[in-house]
């Protein structure tokens, strides 16, 4: 006889709060930072990703979240001279995995998720918590999009040039034609 993950849960760990933050970390030369994490994606492939991470409280307010998730997996503080945290003021709601949804209330399916760009100073350095994640890479920010598994996270990363205008000065000439003109 096999447990359900329900049956399977310690009663220390609380639910999962089913708010969440993405954050595109990237440099002034057009880099994004992507991280592996230590779970390979559900098809089985490596899953790269900017940070992301829920709130631990439902009072803890977003610009919060990122503060502490980025800390959590880079090191990087968010709030350091030469950082810019900015909230984009967009948000995603996407279902949640049914292989993670053990993490989650019962009944709970779809996750919100807000969107913030960090732009750090190119001497940056990542520390990585190993039990999140194996490596990180700087990419391109048109490469590191197509490297990520989430396409909301592609999606933010591609909107970089929309929140920070310097960035639309990084796009090769050739991609304007395939993105569109830049805002």
């Amino acid at each position: 006889m096999t447990s359900s993950p329900e049956e399977c849960r310690q009663p220390s760990r609380p639910y999962k709060i089913p708010e969440s933050v993405l954050v595109v970390i990237y440099r002034g030369d057009g880099q994004v930072l992507l991280l592996r994490r230590t779970m390979p994606a559900p098809q089985g492939e490596d899953f790269w990703q900017s940070v992301t991470g829920s709130k631990d409280s439902v009072q803890e307010d977003w610009r919060e979240t990122a503060v502490r998730e980025v800390r959590e997996e880079t090191g990087i503080d968010a709030l350091a001279p030469g950082c810019m945290l900015s909230d984009w003021n967009l948000e995603n709601v996407y279902t949640i995995y049914p292989e993670w949804q053990h993490r989650y209330a019962p009944g709970v399916w779809h996750n919100r998720e807000r969107v913030f760009g960090l732009r750090v100073p190119s001497y940056t350095a990542v520390r990585l918590n190993a039990r999140e994640h194996t490596a990180h890479a700087w990419h391109d920010w048109q490469a590191a999009a197509l490297q990520c598994f989430s396409s909301s996270n592609a999606e933010a990363i591609l909107l970089l040039p929309r929140f920070d205008p310097s960035m639309a000065q990084q796009v090769p000439a050739g991609c304007a034609a395939v993105h569109g003109p830049q805002p």
